[in-house]
């Protein structure tokens, strides 16, 4: 029994009609909500993680519904039709909502940025004036309780000791050490190397406090209204999401599930890959074009909705897929004769069989544990990725998609031999070794790629690869380790239970991510992410079920044919 990929990629586009929203929205909101309302790390990262508390409530009660929906279209297809199409008509007016506010805010930024303008001077929301020379000082001593306003541990490092060290550099934005003009490879003048590296991060936190304290605290109006139209976009998105990942369980064997997970996820991957190219070209064109962003994100939806309707019909794929476990023996329910690992017959046993139900709810709760904690760990980065690109790494926008474009296209490679792997090692040693990627690589970025620089650039794309790699081997196996100890009627069910450990992670890892960012730092959010996912290593070593098992053989010569792996 081998799995038919073409097939299964093409039930894969109604995740890749999720994934094309998902990846534009992880990646443009934080930006938004920065540039456009100057929100703390601790305030964004609670709106962050509104979507996935909703989704703690509406994915199991969606999945669940799913489960006993019975259509000519199949189960899952209405849901995903009519979420798509509900969900396009919403998002655009998510940008559209805060246009105002993100044109008042840029002027903000502009007037106290700007300090290199003969006579400048700025007066901050507490009436207290300031020219370019005290607005530095003030950032230079702030740096000592935060360092997102002035790294003095990164200064001593590259030898600037002092204050007048510091303020000789911040006044002096366009020129180089040696007094010369500093040039980009155009000959054009420029911000100098030490005013974009030790300077500009610090005066671009304080603008983002002033546009919340002076703008977004005195129109909250704008917030709300922005808030309101998030929250119908999300809880539109959480209606479809379980029935559509639920639909791959439905129509794959069990023994196949892992790879045909990885397939789903290529499917995903590609779907994130048209977001990437979209919000990417556009951020470079236009650094805050996020209404072109939703638009593009909106008519690739309905494109890929489009090509599912003409390559998927749901319940031909389910009857192909009853009629091949059929064939090989193979039952997709869990009410079916119990066997322990050894494949000895419990049926009759009621105290073995008890014993391994047990046994299974144990691991079970578990799988979920580990999945919360490893959540716990990677959504704290991927929701504040664009932030701390832009604000702790210095580099725009657009730069920073291309480093997330290029971590997701390369890992991408990895998804059919990820798939491969858990045949080979079972699922959760993959699990546990996707796992253990990164919290190598938060451990990396924690101590070698934390202050701006061209070198630290290279070296955090490296890690965040790294980390990807971790990512797809643990996302291709954890989700097929919870549907593997469900039934046919309760597959949507165990999807919206995987979804709830999941989402209730990213309800609150950013929130906690952010007040770990504000108190310590921006760097710091990495220290955060590795204790969390070591943690997801620790549950799942004593998870003792849900692994992948070995294909039957259809007949006795298969059997004499088969070797031992």
């Amino acid at each position: 029994m081998k799995l038919d990929y073409i097939k299964t990629l093409k039930v894969g586009t109604a995740f890749a009609i999720i994934m094309v929203f998902w990846t534009a929205y992880d990646y443009v909101v934080p930006l938004l909500l920065e540039n456009a309302y100057g929100l703390s790390n601790m305030w964004r990262g609670f709106i962050m993680g509104l979507d996935n508390l909703l989704s703690l409530f509406l994915l199991p009660l969606f999945g669940k519904l799913s489960d006993k929906t019975n259509t000519k279209y199949g189960k899952r297809t209405p849901y995903i039709v009519l979420g798509t199409i509900a969900s396009v008509l919403l998002m655009v007016f998510v940008p559209v909502s805060a246009n105002g506010q993100l044109k008042k805010a840029m002027a903000l930024r502009q007037e106290i940025t700007q300090t290199w303008v003969d006579g400048y001077t700025y007066v901050d929301d507490s009436g207290k004036t300031y020219d370019a020379e005290a607005l530095y000082t003030m950032l230079f001593e702030k740096g000592k309780e935060n360092s997102d306003y002035c790294d003095h541990a990164y200064l001593k490092l590259n030898g600037i000791d002092s204050l007048d060290d510091y303020l000789k550099i911040a006044l002096n934005p366009y020129k180089n050490p040696d007094g010369s003009d500093s040039l980009n490879k155009k000959g054009e003048i420029t911000l100098s190397d030490g005013y974009v590296k030790f300077v500009k991060p610090g005066i671009n936190t304080f603008a983002s406090n002033q546009v919340n304290n002076t703008i977004t605290m005195r129109n909250a109006g704008s917030l709300a209204a922005y808030m309101v139209v998030l929250l119908l976009v999300l809880i539109v998105m959480a209606t479809y999401r379980s029935p559509a990942v639920a639909l791959m369980p439905d129509v794959t064997p069990k023994p196949l599930r892992s790879q045909a997970n990885a397939m789903i996820n290529l499917a995903g991957g590609a779907g994130g890959a048209i977001s990437f190219i979209i919000y990417t070209v556009v951020l470079l064109i236009n650094p805050t074009g996020y209404i072109a962003i939703f638009i593009c994100v909106a008519a690739a939806m309905l494109a890929l909705l489009a090509a599912f309707l003409l390559l998927v019909k749901e319940p031909k794929l389910v009857e192909e897929c009853r009629v091949i476990c059929e064939e090989y023996g193979i039952s997709n329910d869990e009410d079916m004769p119990i066997k322990s690992d050894d494949g000895a017959l419990l049926s009759g046993n009621v105290e073995e069989v008890n014993k391994l139900k047990k046994a299974k709810l144990t691991s079970f709760i578990l799988i979920l544990a580990s999945i919360f904690m490893w959540f716990m760990g990677y959504n704290a980065v991927t929701s504040n990725l664009s932030i701390y690109i832009t604000r702790t790494l210095n580099l725009s926008a657009g730069l920073g998609g291309v480093i997330s474009g290029v971590s997701m296209g390369i890992s991408a490679i990895a998804f059919i031999p990820v798939g491969y792997l858990a045949v080979k090692i079972g699922r959760r040693k993959s699990i546990m070794m996707g796992f253990a990627f990164a919290v190598v690589s938060f451990i990396l970025v924690f101590f070698f790629a934390a202050n701006p620089g061209s070198a630290v650039i290279y070296l955090f794309t490296i890690f965040y690869l790294i980390a990807g790699f971790g990512l797809i081997i643990a996302n291709v196996n954890t989700f097929p380790m919870v549907v593997e100890l469900s039934s046919t009627d309760s597959v949507g069910k165990y999807t919206g239970l995987y979804y709830t450990a999941t989402m209730s992670a990213q309800a609150i890892t950013p929130f906690i991510a952010g007040i770990v960012m504000d108190k310590f730092g921006n760097k710091y959010l990495f220290l955060y992410s590795t204790i969390c996912v070591v943690i997801a290593i620790l549950l799942m070593v004593f998870v003792k079920h849900g692994d992948s098992k070995a294909v039957p053989p259809k007949s006795k010569l298969e059997m004499l044919g088969a070797g031992d792996d």
